[in-house]
């Protein structure tokens, strides 16, 4: 994603009125993705859980929002200090900003800018809520945003698109948010449920999702709010760039989830519809460090290959014993890892910048630097996840009661259940049935001797 940059005034950009209505579409489609990510998570879990599942999902709209009005816009895009954060008393409560300012170099409103950034801000934590599902008090998960999102994401946003971050002051290619999001919300993942622990009866109950076409409503509303995701990050499509991103986003998707499909296939012996959803997220979220730097053939491979290895990898999770519930690990941080490496083999040098990759000549200088990327914000979410887990379970407490988790955490958290089945099929609620007359009991009588 394009950081500001600095402009001589001769150079200033004027604002254009499309760019800034195809931005603010863009924003509307990353808003939907987070709703679409609670459906996707809601349909993945037990019923007794799926009202908590959306709710984890929505909270974050919320809380971030107000957050990032606050002061988390100014330390994610601020003036940088140090290559580490970032700080601009203008962009605190977005109070110093002028309504027709434009952001550093582009033909967008600062406000257009901010609120496109603000809907990455919302939907990176609410990834990580699909690896907690059952187990996690609600108040210390909103608890939890607040404190992740203010020292881990908006650092980590402003090190990847940030003028003067260190990481891309390095070189480092994040078209969209493979380490800024799902890197840094897979390993924040890791990094809480080794503190939280495994659900009642971890591989040893069945934990099946409960409604798979809700899981595929979710995929495919996240499917199509990806293209704003995406093809938006450019801020513009006055080169092209976007509109190349946009192909790549649908072409390395199809290939993931075929990918999956066919590993799913030889492996368990059946096509499934929680596989294609799957494959089809980790295509998505290959795709979205590379999407700018490759061709569509790259963006083929680069979906490919996510598509099989994250199928391999969401059963690690069984082998090395840690609780990953909906596969946030195996999905958003494997998936994450492979597109933003991937760069180093793929970048055509034709496309988002010149940098090329390994199989385009440029030698193994570009892949260098999205190691670096990529295993710097694997450790520092990793780890400070981890410790902002461990205070909230040590002071407030993490997890719901152990009986409160078998009984279902719906209920004890919300006060509601996701169905109510009472007044189905005529009736069968809590309501005694009326008795039956004897006068009635006796014509049925008489009925069936006529009849035979």
């Amino acid at each position: 994603m394009p950081p500001g940059i600095s402009t001589l005034a001769a150079d200033a950009p004027e604002l254009s009125a499309a760019n800034t209505g195809f931005m603010l579409i863009c924003s509307a489609l990353v808003m939907l993705m987070t709703p679409a990510l609670a459906f996707f998570y809601g349909g993945m879990v037990r019923v007794k859980s799926t009202l908590n599942m959306l709710m984890m999902s929505f909270i974050s709209l919320g809380i971030v929002t107000i957050l990032w009005v606050l002061y988390g816009f100014s330390l994610a895009f601020g003036t940088d200090s140090g290559s580490i954060i970032g700080w601009s008393a203008d962009y605190v409560g977005l109070s110093g900003i002028g309504v027709t300012e434009l952001w550093d170099g582009y033909t967008i409103p600062v406000y257009v800018f901010a609120v496109f950034q603000l809907m990455f801000a919302i939907i990176t934590p609410a990834l990580i809520s699909g690896a907690l599902a059952d187990r996690v008090k609600f108040t210390a998960w909103a608890l939890f945003i607040a404190l992740w999102v203010t020292v881990v994401y908006f650092p980590v946003a402003h090190w990847v698109w940030g003028a003067g971050g260190w990481l891309f002051e390095m070189g480092v290619i994040d078209f969209a948010g493979g380490t800024a999001v799902h890197i840094n919300a897979g390993a924040a993942a890791l990094g809480v449920i080794l503190v939280i622990g495994k659900r009642v009866g971890f591989k040893k109950d069945p934990m099946r999702p409960h409604s798979l076409p809700l899981v595929m409503l979710g995929a495919g509303l996240l499917w199509f709010g990806w293209f704003g995701f995406n093809a938006g990050s450019w801020l513009g499509n006055d080169d092209g760039v976007g509109a190349v991103m946009f192909v790549n986003t649908q072409v390395a998707t199809a290939a993931a989830m075929l990918a999956w499909l066919i590993y799913e296939k030889i492996r368990h012996g059946a096509f499934t519809t929680l596989g294609a959803a799957s494959g089809a997220v980790a295509g998505l979220v290959a795709i979205t460090p590379a999407g700018g730097s490759v061709s569509p053939l790259g963006a083929i491979a680069v979906g490919a290959i996510a598509g099989l290895v994250c199928a391999m990898a969401v059963g690690l999770k069984f082998r090395f014993g840690y609780d990953d519930s909906l596969d946030v690990v195996g999905v958003h941080l494997v998936g994450g890892v492979i597109g933003s490496l991937l760069v180093g083999f793929f970048a055509t040098g034709g496309v988002q910048s010149d940098a090329k990759g390994l199989f385009y000549g440029g030698g193994l200088d570009q892949l260098g630097k999205q190691a670096v990327g990529v295993f710097a914000v694997l450790a520092y979410s990793l780890v400070v996840s981890a410790v902002l887990a461990l205070v909230l379970d040590k002071t407030i407490g993490m997890r719901v009661d152990e009986d409160d988790e078998v009984a279902g955490i719906d209920q004890v958290e919300h006060a509601e259940t996701a169905y109510d089945f009472s007044g189905a099929g005529g009736g069968t609620g809590s309501r005694k049935a009326a008795p039956v007359p004897a006068d009635a009991v006796a014509a049925a009588a008489e009925n069936k001797k006529v009849d035979a």
